[in-house]
């Protein structure tokens, strides 16, 4: 049994595309898209109608993560409008406008894949962790927090969400995060997927793949697409993060999302004051 599974695309449809053509040379028996196909990135309907009719015409699994989630909250008519609030929502109020007529497709999506080997070992696939979408494992997460994202604990558990690739055996499972697909955090930009083998004689066998595709295709897209210009302040974060392969939301959040919500700094002057660090300088967007 062979068993691709690919996460955190964020519409970057240059990125699917590489992923794609890699896997179908592997020829897995399975391939399980791990949630976050949207958000974060320009080309979330291309991605999602991509995914869909992989799903429909080839028996890709489909999984939701924490992204999918947050967008499909545009639905819900009491959502801010203006203020703060509605500022942060920028990107993915963007997104749920593409994606809209797909939302049902989205919401239908499950949280979880399972399966059991023959030897009655056991497979889970899930975009955080059994305590929710936006609880992941990370590099630095310790042998004890895992045990309580991954309990009861499989054979090989599978996750995903922090775009920080990993193997860590913890007791009697395999933990194993496979990276994104669309949007690498660990400073290296080739994008990664898991390959997942079980035979009788040797079990379990898991890799993490690292591959390159057409970042500067990715980039134009981010442009063309007008997300850039539509998306709200955070799409040049989102672009610096594509450029250097480092997540900086949740970093701009330490130290500005405080003072933003207390109306204290606008939102476009704290990303512009984030990125004029030395370390992101070099990266932002030309004037």
């Amino acid at each position: 049994m062979k068993i691709a599974v690919l996460s955190d695309i964020h519409g970057n449809l240059p990125a699917l595309h590489a992923v794609t053509a890699d896997i179908e040379t592997w020829q897995p028996d399975l391939v399980i898209i791990n949630g976050d196909i949207i958000n974060r990135g320009p080309s979330n309907a291309a991605c999602l109608d991509f995914a869909l009719d992989k799903q429909a015409h080839a028996g890709w699994i489909l999984l939701r993560g924490n992204h999918e989630e947050y967008v499909l909250t545009g639905a819900d008519p009491n959502r801010p409008r203006t203020g703060p609030e509605a500022e942060l929502r920028g990107f993915s109020d963007w997104t749920y406008a593409q994606i809209q007529p797909r939302a049902m497709d989205i919401a239908a999506l499950p949280d979880r894949f399972a399966w059991r080997a023959p030897d009655a070992s056991t497979f889970m696939v899930m975009h955080g962790s059994v305590l929710g979408n936006r609880l992941g494992v990370y590099p630095d997460s310790t042998d004890a927090e895992i045990r309580t994202r991954i309990a009861p604990g499989p054979t090989i558990f599978v996750t995903a969400h922090t775009h920080r690739a990993l193997q860590r055996q913890v007791d009697e499972s395999l933990v194993v995060n496979i990276g994104s697909a669309g949007l690498p955090f660990d400073d290296d930009w080739h994008v990664s997927y898991g390959r997942f083998t079980w035979t009788k004689g040797q079990g379990w066998q898991a890799e993490v793949h690292r591959l390159p595709y057409d970042r500067a295709q990715a980039e134009r897209d981010l442009f063309s697409s007008g997300f850039m210009d539509e998306a709200g302040a955070f799409a040049d974060l989102v672009l610096v993060e594509l450029r250097i392969a480092r997540g900086l939301i949740h970093r701009w959040a330490r130290v500005y999302q405080e003072p933003f919500l207390a109306g204290a700094i606008g939102l476009q002057e704290s990303v512009d004051l984030f990125l004029d660090q030395a370390d992101y300088r070099p990266w932002r967007r030309t004037p």
